[in-house]
């Protein structure tokens, strides 16, 4: 296929020798499949932020920080170098968590670095080298949703002992290979510690995944591993080895109405979100 001009530069030092095809295109990015030598990798091309449109971007930025105080300066105030810098810190934000996610046992791609907006990684395929399927186009077992489940679950957990959360995690952001589940796209991953809405992004995270799965096992609806992991997570008692159960006891307290009001008109919203996400998913590209 024709080279893509943001991907020419690239090509140009060598870091891509061809441009096989186009894997997808949403509203972050679009990837290809490129030939890197004797292999077959990923190359995901950053929309830039005028054409992006990740919602409430800036809620998902809380809290992250920016070593350089001139770079800081720049970004807060908004200049053309600022705007610069942050859309450099939102793209190495996702290569910078793959290293460390890869790091802790979380089953992510391979990352092999950011170039001039682009991000070169793994291609994960099955066996027969096909391009592995979403968790959104495949069908289980009860048995097999459980146990996917749970790795999910550990996964999850991993991400916050290492102080991330995913933040858009669902059936949409999960692969599916021979071996399991692998978690993708994470340029908008949470801060744990310095993020104010890091508990609820990691309670909607737990809460697409089991309801997805418990399509197939319906009892993992009525697990609660965010509460579980939140509560360890505080008492500095959260670690890469514990063991997850998916019952916590709730705190019988009396219901905030407002509160509930907020929390039915976040879970409408995302769940128009995710229709939208279907559509998409299955408009040919």
């Amino acid at each position: 296929m024709k080279i893509p001009k943001r991907l020419q530069p690239l090509v140009d030092d060598g870091l891509i020798d061809d441009v096989l095809y186009q894997l997808m295109s949403g509203k972050e990015a679009t990837v290809y499949a490129v030939q890197c030598g004797t292999e077959v990798r990923c190359a995901k091309v950053y929309k830039e932020a005028m054409k992006r449109s990740f919602k409430k971007a800036a809620q998902y930025q809380e809290g992250r920080k920016v070593r350089n105080t001139r770079r800081a300066r720049a970004m807060e105030k908004g200049s053309k170098f600022g705007r610069k810098q942050q859309e450099d810190a939102w793209q190495n934000t996702e290569v910078d968590a793959l290293f460390k996610l890869a790091k802790a046992g979380v089953r992510v791609p391979e990352a092999f670095g950011c170039y001039e907006g682009v991000l070169l990684m793994e291609l994960v395929t099955d066996d027969q080298g096909d391009v592995a399927p979403r968790l959104n186009d495949v069908s289980m077992s009860a048995e097999q949703a459980i146990e996917d489940h749970a790795l999910v679950m550990v996964y999850v957990m991993r991400m916050l002992c290492v102080g991330l959360i995913h933040g858009d995690l669902s059936e949409f952001n999960v692969l599916v290979d021979d071996y399991g589940p692998v978690i993708i796209d994470l340029p908008q991953v949470v801060d744990a510690a310095a993020n104010n809405n890091a508990f609820s992004m990691l309670q909607r995270d737990v809460r697409n995944m089991s309801e997805y799965y418990s399509q197939y096992a319906p009892e993992l609806a009525n697990t609660f591993y965010a509460e579980e992991m939140w509560a360890l997570f505080e008492a500095g008692e959260l670690t890469l080895e514990s063991e997850l159960t998916g019952h916590y006891e709730l705190p019988d307290d009396d219901a905030d109405v407002d509160s509930v009001l907020e929390e039915i008109k976040a879970a409408f919203a995302e769940e128009q979100e995710r229709l939208e996400r279907v559509k998409e998913a299955n408009e040919p590209l």
